[in-house]
């Protein structure tokens, strides 16, 4: 089984500041995502590309500032790509995004509006673009239905497909079923993107996991529309735990979270609601009353404060003593 990752802190996380993130901050992000291995990133205006001038969406950057910010970051090895509101479909759009170097482009639709969609499918397709699809709203059709919408789809040119929850109001027996249904239907790709208003995000990510799914959406710090998604870096230490993406550097990631991006985003009265040393806790079962002896060590020795948990915390988790922790950072 294998799992990849679409980071979409960009485009839906945008939510949580308006339409847009500012320049500054897209391209932070976009400097860490791309750093840190994250293999897709979705970014732009929230309403996707051409929403500005069209839907009036103009609490945002334009989408020539956004494609110029992602041009620095084009040959770090992230496929880098932009949504599309199917009901907003201008050719120059596509072009713009073609010319800039873009990877991809997703569509998006409610579940049973495929058909509305195709044309711009095969815009993105003629135009040299991978077609990515998400289909919004996902529970409107059942499990059967929306496969039926999937392999139409597929047979455009699609590249990948991507169960939307967008109201977060799946279970995990529920997304299983979609899973299923989609991967016996047909042989792209298939995503899931899940919503967290019923706290489900990441038991919904594992299920969808364990169904097969080859894509999890993810923001950082779970930004996003609504309750949000699941966050980016808990999918990554999640997915860790069951031996995937050991090519993204989730410490790295961690870091840039801490010190930079909670700080600028508490500006906007967002919240971070897994702060990173709770993460790594979690992912390492070490307990919280160990955290100031590790912080004393790493500071001292002036090494990582995740990285240090986790080599000490395969050794003993119990009851970690001083001289295992200072041994320990030695060999950091």
């Amino acid at each position: 089984m294998s799992i990849t990752i679409l980071d979409c802190t960009l485009r839906d996380g945008a939510n949580v500041v308006g339409k847009g993130f500012s320049a500054e901050l897209t391209d932070m992000m976009l400097d860490c995502l791309t750093a840190c291995k994250v293999p897709y990133i979705e970014f732009g205006n929230a309403g996707g590309i051409g929403a500005y001038e069209v839907a009036g969406f103009t609490n945002a950057e334009t989408d020539e500032v956004y494609l110029e910010i992602a041009s620095k970051y084009l040959n770090r090895g992230s496929a880098l790509g932009m949504f599309l509101n199917a009901g907003r479909l201008q050719r120059k759009s596509v072009e713009l995004a073609k010319n800039a170097g873009l990877d991809f482009i997703r569509v998006g639709a409610d579940a049973g509006d495929g058909s509305k969609s195709v044309e711009a499918v095969k815009v993105i397709k003629e135009l040299g673009l991978k077609a990515f699809y998400s289909q919004m709203k996902a529970y409107l059709l059942s499990p059967e239905a929306l496969a039926e919408e999937a392999k139409m789809l597929a047979e455009h040119g699609l590249d990948q497909i991507t169960i939307m929850d967008s109201a977060g109001t799946m279970l995990p027996s529920e997304v299983k079923a979609y899973v299923k249904a989609l991967k016996n239907a047909v042989t792209i790709p298939v995503g899931f993107h899940g919503h967290n208003n019923l706290g489900l995000s990441a038991a919904n990510a594992l299920a969808a996991y364990e169904s097969g799914a080859d894509v999890l959406d993810c923001g950082l710090m779970g930004m996003a529309r609504s309750a949000g998604n699941l966050p980016t870096e808990v999918c990554i230490a999640i997915m860790q735990r069951y031996g995937e993406l050991k090519d993204i550097e989730l410490f790295k990631m961690l870091t840039f979270i801490d010190t930079q991006l909670q700080a600028k985003m508490v500006k906007h009265h967002y919240h971070n609601a897994i702060s990173p040393i709770d993460l790594v806790l979690g992912e390492t079962g070490c307990h919280s009353s160990f955290v100031k002896k590790f912080e004393s060590v790493s500071d001292d020795q002036e090494i990582n404060l995740y990285q240090l948990i986790t080599a000490v915390s395969a050794v003993d988790r119990k009851n970690p003593s001083d001289t295992l922790i200072a041994e320990t950072a030695k060999t950091l």
